[in-house]
């Protein structure tokens, strides 16, 4: 590992602070993408799920029209939603997030969650939330029965054709790790979950270096992501510790770039996300 990068176990190089697309407003979404590649940022972490996978690909289009940037120098991260893990939605699934993102490919393609859902078409409903039923009085979500080898299978077919360079996984523990290692053709390259200084995982880190697994910490700042899904308090603030500012006052540095430090020394990336140019 350098600063910058982290050498996955094809020799491919990932950036280690990528921009996370979560929560980026899709009317926002092409002048963030496009003034963060101007500002330096070369790894995009982007998602179906997110629904503004489109607007996300006009900001990469722009800037490699004006060529501020090449192709073969960004590093851009999509993931496959609950509802396409069976074998026959897999590849469609990515067809549409290539044509939204305007590529012919994706440097990583990630299982979102270890969670098969009922399919949902296209053209009924893209993105399809975690709702079968989203406009239902009581909304439900559907399971199928969908093993994680025949998803993974699938995946391993996406390399196999080149239309991605490496595959993962997000969300995954040790135990969905072994299973996942003991049938794998192609072993996950890189494993996406939620850490930073009040989420250490250590086990789950450590079992990934043992495993040559590069790790990607999302939410790297803490909560904050959260607060407006009422999924934590504002009292649950990393960067609001007095712990995190007597740091950061020590360095003449913030809270927040303490914690991202904090996860590059772990020989972790991290994809933080912001809309605001000066961050």
């Amino acid at each position: 590992m350098s600063e910058t990068t982290l050498k996955l176990t094809s020799g491919r190089q990932l950036p280690t602070v990528g921009l996370g697309l979560w929560k980026i407003g899709r009317q926002s979404a092409a002048d963030v993408v496009e003034q963060a590649i101007e500002i330096g940022y070369r790894h995009l972490d982007s998602a179906c799920d997110y629904g503004n996978e489109a607007e996300v690909g006009e900001g990469i289009k722009r800037s490699l029209d004006s060529g501020a940037v090449k192709r073969e120098d960004l590093w851009v991260t999509s993931k496959l939603w609950n509802t396409y893990h069976r074998a026959e939605h897999v590849r469609p699934a990515l067809e549409r997030t290539l044509s939204d993102l305007k590529l012919d490919y994706l440097d990583l393609y990630l299982i979102h969650f270890p969670i098969a859902q009922k399919f949902v078409p296209f053209e009924k409903r893209y993105p399809p939330d975690w709702f079968f039923d989203p406009e239902a009085a009581n909304p439900r979500i559907e399971l199928d029965p969908v093993p994680v080898q025949e998803t993974w299978r699938a995946m391993e077919q996406l390399v196999t054709e080149g239309l991605v360079r490496e595959i993962g996984v997000c969300n995954f523990g040790c135990s969905l790790l072994r299973d996942l290692l003991s049938y794998a053709e192609i072993a996950p390259s890189v494993l996406q979950v939620e850490m930073h200084p009040y989420l250490t995982q250590e086990k789950l880190l450590r079992f990934c270096q043992e495993s040559n697994i590069a790790v990607t910490a999302f939410s790297p700042l803490g909560a904050q992501s959260y607060f407006s899904l009422n999924m934590a308090e504002a009292s649950e603030s990393l960067l609001e510790r007095e712990i995190m500012r007597e740091i950061a006052g020590r360095h003449n540095r913030t809270p927040a770039q303490v914690a991202l430090r904090w996860g590059v020394q772990r020989g972790t990336a991290v994809v933080p996300k912001t809309t605001r140019v000066e961050r």
